[in-house]
């Protein structure tokens, strides 16, 4: 079993009236890869020190495999943390750092070699275990850190950023392994990055925090499709979505929002939930945005071209309707270049309508 459960966390720091964490109520399940997200301060790494004991919760408890721990040593707790700067000895070899850990516990010789090379066989160390650190690349010496976690066979594994010191190459290198390793070992896994792109594609659920805050727990598709708030909208996508000020107001045939310079009909599904809500924010995303170069009739809006960004297997076009701008998801080549004039249509099925509180009315 390597169930986490989080009952109204919070931590502070010194006489901080704010919580670094606050009210954190969360069940990571066993087998579980669970990450959390958000930007940097958000109170994500300080939620992994609280499980592994390295910062003490200022109220709340922490269980981990159906024991509270709040009290437990680091080393009582039966989890491991993989760190972003790896954590190696800078004078052993990788022999020795993977098992030091085992060394520490007074595990018998040779059932230490044995875990050791096969978590060094698991990712690919073997032709490394003699060398130190030193001579070793960014993403093997995170290979060795995360080595050096699994040979403990731990409850739980515990990951702050490990990707970030690695290039985009290592990083996508390095993420495929890291999956590997989860779907063979299944060890519960609670996984820290601001990264969105590896949230989305790690994940079995995605945490998303803010000001020390969970703001909606979910499976990454489902986040990302039904985002419980305008930070959470923005945060997932890139590039981001799409969001206008404005306000619902009824109309013949059901309600439509109204922007500063542009107007939309609201589906049924929208329509319903902008009943008497007044001061709103409109959002859609680049991918449900049409952009053509001829007027295509049926309400669509024309439009201004800002800014072209090609991005190989697509072209991100900005453009404006008066004071209102739009980035648009268009094939890769589009004839398309600043100051041309083109037209926008919108795929209002998966508009989303946000309340004057940023909450999703949807």
């Amino acid at each position: 079993m390597g169930q986490v459960e989080f009952i109204e966390v919070t931590k502070r720091y010194g006489d901080a009236t704010a919580g670094a964490v606050t009210g954190i109520d969360l069940v990571v399940e066993d087998h579980e890869f669970l990450v959390l997200l958000g930007p940097s301060g958000c109170g994500k790494s300080t939620l992994l020190k609280l499980v592994a004991g390295l910062e003490d919760i200022t109220s709340g408890e922490i269980w981990i495999d159906g024991r509270m721990v709040n009290y437990e040593k680091p080393a009582d707790r039966d989890v491991a943390m993989v760190f972003q700067n790896y954590a190696l000895y800078p004078h052993m070899t990788v022999y020795e750092n993977v098992a030091f850990p085992l060394r520490m516990t007074g595990v018998a010789k040779e059932e230490t070699r044995q875990r050791v090379l096969a978590a060094a066989s698991s990712l690919g160390l073997d032709p490394y275990l003699e060398r130190r650190p030193e001579h070793l690349s960014g993403g093997q010496r995170q290979r060795v850190a995360l080595a050096r976690s699994i040979v403990r066979r731990p409850s739980v594994f515990l990951m702050d950023e490990p990707l970030s010191n690695l290039d985009a190459q290592l990083r996508v290198q390095t993420r495929e392994e890291l999956l590997r390793l989860h779907a063979s070992l299944q060890t519960t896994t609670i996984y820290v990055t601001h990264d969105q792109v590896e949230a989305m594609t790690m994940g079995h659920r995605i945490a998303v925090m803010r000001s020390g805050v969970i703001q909606q727990v979910g499976p990454p598709q489902h986040v990302y499709d039904h985002p419980a708030n305008t930070f959470v909208a923005a945060f997932l996508g890139s590039p981001r979505i799409n969001l206008a000020a404005g306000r619902c107001e009824s109309s013949p045939t059901g309600a439509i929002f109204a922007g500063p310079d542009f107007a939309v009909p609201l589906p049924p599904r929208l329509a319903a939930a902008a009943r008497g809500a007044g001061d709103a924010a409109f959002g859609i995303r680049p991918e449900n945005i049409a952009l053509h170069l001829a007027d295509p009739g049926g309400g669509a809006f024309p439009a201004k071209v800002s800014l072209v960004e090609p991005v190989g297997s697509d072209l991100y076009v900005n453009a404006s309707t008066g004071s209102s701008s739009w980035t648009a998801r268009a094939a890769a080549r589009t004839p398309v270049t600043p100051g041309q004039q083109v037209w926008l249509v919108f795929d209002l099925e998966h508009a989303h309508l946000f309340g004057g509180d940023g909450a999703a009315l949807t």
